[in-house]
C-alpha cells in the first residue's frame, strides 16, 4: 500500500500545483496575469535528454504520444529532435489538464476538496507515533503542522512529497506540461484535457481515510527518499527508457490490484477510448501525459492495440 500510494501521487499532473495554490509565494511564477503575453520558453541548454515518444496514425490523423515529468529541474535539452519535430507537426495540445494561469482560481477549487468536511481535524486520524513523526516532518520542510489540521490526510500527503522537490531544485515551472503549454499558447495552438483538475483531485479525495492516512505516512517515512527517487526516475525518462521507469514507478502495482485500477490502469482505458475516439478526425495531435502511464503493463499503448490501433515507437 506504501509504495504505490507514494508513486501514484505522480501519475497526476495537478498535484505539483498543490503546493503552488496554497503557498503562493513559494512560486510567483506560476502566476500569470490574464493580458500577458505568453512567450514561448527558450530552449534548454544544457544534459542532452531523449525521452520516448510514441505514435498512432491512420491516413488522415496522427497522434503522439510523450510521457511527461511533472516537475524537473533546468537544464535538461528535451524539447528537441523528435520531440520537436512532432510538437511543430501538431495542431493541437492534448494534456492530462488544462494548466490553470490563475493561481487564485487553482486554490478555490482545490481547497474546498481538501477541507475535512466531518469535523475531525488531521492531528487526531493519527497514531501517537505517527503524528510525531508527520509534525517533525512538516517542520523539517518549514510549514506549521497546525496550518494543515483542517485539511483531509491527502492534501497534506502531496503537499508534503512536492515541498522537499522544490528545496532540491525541481520546479513545476520546468517540468513539461509547464513547457509544452507555454510553446502551444504562443504558437497558438488549441489546448485539450484528457481529465478535468476535479477529476485528478477527486482521485485522491474519494480514497477512504485507512488509505488516505497511509498514504500520508509513507510520505512521512520516505520524505528523504523522495529527492533520490525522482531522480532516478528523471535519468530513466532522460534516456528514453520506459521499462526501467516502469519497474521504478510502478513498483508493487499486483500487490494492490484494486487501487492501482481506479487510479492508474482505468484513467490509462479511459484516456485510449478518448484517443480512438479522436482517431476518427483528421489532424495531428500531441499528447502530453505522465511518463508513468505509458510504461510497464496496462498502459496507455496496451489500451490502444487492445482497440486495434498500432502504437509505433519513434526513433530518434
Amino acid at each position: 500500500m506504501k509504495k504505490i500510494l507514494r508513486t501514484l501521487a505522480a501519475t497526476c499532473a495537478v498535484i505539483p500545483l498543490a503546493q503552488c495554490a496554497l503557498f503562493p509565494g513559494g512560486n510567483a511564477a506560476m502566476a500569470v496575469e490574464p493580458a500577458q503575453e505568453v512567450a514561448a520558453p527558450a530552449v534548454a541548454e544544457g544534459v542532452d535528454a531523449d525521452p520516448a515518444l510514441w505514435v498512432v496514425k491512420d491516413d488522415d490523423t496522427t497522434i503522439y504520444l510523450f510521457g511527461t515529468v511533472h516537475v524537473l529541474k533546468p537544464g535538461l535539452s528535451w524539447f528537441d529532435e523528435a520531440v520537436k519535430d512532432a510538437f511543430d507537426k501538431s495542431d493541437e495540445l492534448m494534456l492530462e489538464i488544462v494548466l490553470p494561469e490563475d493561481q487564485a482560481a487553482m486554490a478555490q477549487t482545490m481547497i474546498p476538496l481538501a477541507m475535512a468536511q466531518d469535523g475531525k481535524t488531521l492531528s487526531s486520524r493519527l497514531a501517537p507515533d505517527d503524528r510525531a513523526a508527520y509534525q517533525a516532518a512538516m517542520t523539517k520542510v518549514g510549514v506549521p503542522p497546525a496550518q494543515f489540521d483542517q485539511f483531509e490526510p491527502w492534501f497534506a500527503a502531496v503537499t508534503l512529497s512536492t515541498l522537499p522537490l522544490m528545496k532540491l531544485g525541481f520546479d513545476p515551472e520546468q517540468g513539461a506540461e509547464k513547457q509544452l503549454t507555454g510553446r502551444a499558447k504562443a504558437e497558438g495552438k488549441p489546448i485539450e484535457g484528457l481529465e478535468t483538475i476535479e477529476q485528478q483531485l477527486g482521485f485522491f479525495d474519494t480514497l477512504p481515510e485507512f488509505s488516505q492516512v497511509a498514504f500520508l505516512n509513507a510520505v512521512v517515512k520516505d520524505i528523504d527518499k523522495i529527492g533520490p527517487t525522482l531522480d532516478t526516475l528523471v535519468d530513466q525518462w532522460s534516456k528514453g527508457d520506459p521499462d526501467g521507469l516502469a519497474q521504478t514507478m510502478n513498483e508493487n502495482m499486483e500487490a494492490t490490484p484494486d487501487l492501482a485500477k481506479r487510479l492508474l490502469f482505468d484513467r490509462n482505458a479511459a484516456w485510449a477510448e478518448q484517443l480512438q475516439a479522436r482517431m476518427a478526425e483528421p489532424g495531428t495531435v500531441f499528447v502530453a501525459v505522465g511518463a508513468g502511464h505509458l510504461a510497464g503493463e496496462h498502459s496507455v499503448q496496451d489500451y490502444l492495440k487492445e482497440r486495434g490501433l498500432t502504437v509505433t515507437r519513434v526513433d530518434y
